[in-house]
């Protein structure tokens, strides 16, 4: 912290939970006296121009209709409520994280916290209490800093000079349909409890400091997770319309590609992002544009590489809409638009793969159904093309698995808020569990062949495929919700071709 000029007071902004408290104008401070911020190089603010700031504003009041989840979300209340009945539920959405210094992510409510509220407010808290008349909710929200109180102007972090309108605690309740309460009230309501408290921990330091954690801490953070498995109407809607955008932003990327082509793979991440932020909120997970042997890294997200014709190009990327969901899709496309045959031999084999993979989705289906299809596509194939030495159902032993030298990761994950979505959830509900109507889940296999595997034909190393589609559980059997863009190998270099003759320059935003 930097040390105080004299005659200063210092307002340590870094920790707070509750409103900057007004400088004190009493008696005994002198009107000339300054005040400052902690750890910048702003210069000090003389009380006269306090005065001057903080008089003759219009009121602004941001937009208070109604958000469109917030029915779902009283359900979703209700129903976790129910679960925990007699308890009291304590959920926090986070607080700021530093980048740098002094500035700070852009903030990203927590997944449990937005689920139940659909707020996305910093440092906000849920509280749902039992009652005679059944469980209350209350949304702790921090008070607008606007022109009526000096932050407005004197809080580089919260104060709406700074960073803009908010809803605070009267418009919040408005727009959330839920009571509200200052969060500077808290500490003090929560003490006046006499119920026991259960909480989702993690998200708050001082919340978690001042509440003793509980047994079943754990247990409301899975029974969250496991209540998002099943999607409900609204969630499959903002799924879709994430997925169309990212459609979209795939289109963008090709029509990009030539110029791309001796600038890197920056350009595609950048792309793609211009995408999700035109559409959406942001990407819902850090895009991967994995050109050459690149693809073969899984989780190449540097996207430093060079962009060269003949290569192929894994790009795995998703846009989060406005309501924090997300797509999660993959394709692995000729640079060039055109297959080599030794691209176009593996790229077959993975789309084969993914295809018994989609085609093994359906409600009573284990959850693992997906993966093991698709896996004994690849061994078959692996075996056919002379990479794998041993018989397919040897290989696919669970004492071996050997084909994993090709092909790591899963098949399969949940998706909704979180790109890997109830990752909290009991393994026999989830891993080991069986499928449901109204589950989402990625089907996603993929071969890598390292640039240095001595195991591999030398034409295919540095190959690297996966193709990743988002497909809905329904009751008679599943919906691709990515569809629109095409795996089909032919399908993908007319769509490629297609794309550049309607090229233009602004790509189409």
């Amino acid at each position: 912290m930097a040390s105080a000029q004299p005659g200063c007071k210092v307002w340590d902004m870094a920790d707070k939970i509750s409103a900057v408290p007004e400088p004190d104008v009493s008696e005994e401070n002198p009107v000339s006296e300054y005040w400052i911020w902690a750890g910048d190089h702003r210069p000090a603010v003389p009380r006269a121009l306090v005065d001057h700031m903080t008089d003759n504003w219009a009121t602004v009041t941001p937009s208070i209709e109604v958000h469109p989840a917030a029915t779902h979300c009283a359900t979703r209340r209700a129903r976790i409520a129910e679960e925990f009945s007699g308890r009291t539920i304590v959920v926090a959405t986070g607080n700021f994280k530093v980048r740098a210094n002094d500035t700070d992510y852009r903030f990203r409510a927590g997944t449990d916290f937005f689920y139940l509220t659909g707020c996305d407010e910093p440092d906000a808290v849920l509280v749902i209490t039992p009652g005679t008349d059944g469980a209350r909710s209350t949304l702790y929200i921090a008070d607008r800093r606007d022109q009526r109180t000096h932050a407005f102007f004197t809080d580089a972090r919260y104060g709406e000079l700074w960073v803009g309108a908010r809803r605070g605690v009267t418009e919040a309740a408005r727009y959330y349909e839920i009571d509200t309460a200052p969060l500077e009230r808290l500490e003090e309501d929560l003490a006046a409890l006499t119920t026991e408290i259960v909480s989702v921990r993690g998200f708050d330091r001082k919340l978690d400091e001042y509440l003793e954690a509980n047994k079943d801490d754990q247990v409301l953070t899975t029974a969250l997770s496991e209540q998002r498995l099943v999607k409900d109407d609204f969630e499959i809607a903002q799924l879709q319309l994430a997925v169309d955008y990212t459609v979209k932003g795939f289109e963008d990327v090709v029509r990009a590609l030539p110029a791309a082509e001796g600038r890197g793979e920056r350009v595609i991440e950048g792309i793609f992002h211009l995408r999700a932020r035109v559409e959406g909120n942001d990407t819902g997970y850090d895009t991967i544009a994995a050109s050459g042997s690149n693809a073969t890294v899984l989780h190449w997200t540097r996207n430093t590489g060079a962009v060269r014709r003949g290569d192929l190009l894994l790009l795995d990327a998703g846009v989060e809409c406005h309501n924090l969901y997300t797509a999660d899709v993959t394709r692995t496309i000729p640079i060039n638009g055109t297959y080599s045959p030794a691209q176009r031999r593996i790229y077959e084999l993975v789309v084969a793969a993914q295809q018994a993979g989609i085609d093994a989705v359906k409600p009573g289906a284990a959850f693992k159904a997906p993966h093991e299809a698709a896996m004994k596509i690849l061994a078959e194939g692996l075996f056919d093309l002379g990479i794998l030495q041993e018989e397919p159902e040897v290989a696919l032993r669970p004492e071996n698995q050997l084909h994993r030298r090709y092909t790591l990761h899963g098949t399969s994950h949940m998706l909704g808020l979180d790109v890997h979505d109830c990752a909290n959830s009991r393994d026999e509900m989830y891993r080991d569990g069986v499928l449901e109507e109204g589950y989402v889940l990625t089907v996603e296999p993929g071969l890598y062949f390292q640039a240095n595997d001595l195991t591999v034909p030398e034409e295919y190393r540095g190959i690297g495929v996966r193709i990743e589609d988002d497909v809905l559980v329904t009751a008679t059997g599943s919906r691709n919700l990515s569809e629109a863009l095409p795996r089909d190998p032919d399908a993908v270099e007319a769509w490629m071709a297609e794309v550049w003759s309607a090229a233009s320059p602004n790509l189409g935003l």
